[in-house]
């Protein structure tokens, strides 16, 4: 190409772009613009929102929850203690089929199953909650001062080595045997080390923004420990964390089932979904008495099932990989 042919297409260039013209855009527009930008949190709602059967889990999950904790205050409820006797014998309704009078029908001492499925659901649903928040405090908290505070590293380790080495099952088995048996008994034995492998999560998602410009930065301009783990890490770990007490409450009730499948769970006179199960096993192969083991399961399999797949549905709302 000679000079004069390139002289001529960098004439033409500049021509076309005088043929634009700049918009006449205000600075108000900008600034309104930025404030109808969604946050983080508005994001991954809007994300969470759009995944209808998540959400039609979360509407069926607080129905139950709503309806265990109205239950008792409905009209025609009964004693889920009170063993019944029938007016005409005097004898006590046992394994009684559901009628109108008993819609899930009694147990083999004439107890009604209907207020006792919902008084186990309200104590399984207290635990799960319970022991996942005070194991999202404790392992957060460890998590924390485990992966920012250097020093503390070989000591929470250490500690973590020892913990884990020693199965949680044991460990849950020994403390409901030697306790009295109760609620308290219960939570302590679940809360015992089911903190330890949040802390641990907490501690691998530390490591990974601990040393980021802006903690480094924080640090040197003499910002507490305190206000740099809440202000700089727990807006990257709340959603995380979130999720992990989601997933961790049908654990919990798993392990309350199974602790009490050993023997070793609440009294009978403290309706759980665990003791229902437990009871309604027994009647497993007598094909007319099912019925007591299809409830509390019915229960159980909702509450578990509808946790796991909230929880997950929400880690990936949270996920900014998936907010448009």
């Amino acid at each position: 190409m000679t000079w004069r042919e390139q002289n001529t297409k960098e004439w033409a260039n500049i021509n076309e772009l005088s043929s634009f013209q700049f918009a006449n855009r205000k600075i108000e527009d900008n600034k309104i613009r930025d404030a109808k930008a969604d946050t983080y949190w508005m994001a991954t709602i809007k994300t969470f929102a759009k995944n209808r059967f998540a959400m039609f889990l979360v509407c069926v999950l607080l129905l139950l929850i709503l309806f265990t904790i109205i239950q008792p205050y409905l009209p025609s409820q009964k004693d889920p203690n009170l063993i019944y006797n029938s007016r005409k014998t005097g004898q006590q309704i046992r394994n009684q089929t559901p009628t109108k009078d008993f819609w899930f029908g009694t147990n083999s001492i004439g107890q009604d199953l209907w207020s006792r499925t919902w008084s186990g659901a309200r104590t399984s649903l207290f635990l799960g909650i319970a022991v996942s928040v005070i194991e999202a405090i404790i392992g957060t908290t460890v998590g924390l001062l485990w992966g920012y505070v250097r020093k503390l590293d070989a000591f929470f380790t250490e500690i973590y080595n020892l913990l884990d080495n020693i199965p949680s099952t044991i460990v849950l088995i020994l403390i409901s045997y030697i306790l009295r048996p109760g609620v308290t008994t219960l939570l302590l034995a679940l809360c015992a080390t089911g903190w330890i492998q949040m802390a641990r999560f907490i501690r691998n998602q530390m490591l990974l923004i601990r040393d980021k410009e802006f903690n480094i930065a924080s640090k040197m301009l003499g910002t507490s420990t305190l206000r740099i783990l809440r202000k700089n890490f727990m807006p990257y770990l709340i959603s995380i964390i979130l999720m992990r007490v989601s997933l961790s409450i049908p654990s919990v009730i798993g392990s309350e089932v199974f602790i009490t499948y050993l023997g070793l769970g609440l009294p009978l006179n403290i309706p759980s979904l665990g003791n229902l199960i437990q009871a309604g096993r027994a009647k497993l192969m007598m094909p007319g008495l099912r019925y007591q083991l299809l409830f509390p399961t019915l229960i159980v399999s909702i509450i578990t099932i509808s946790f796991y797949l909230i929880g997950n549905a929400f880690a990936d709302a949270a996920d900014p990989k998936n907010h448009r």
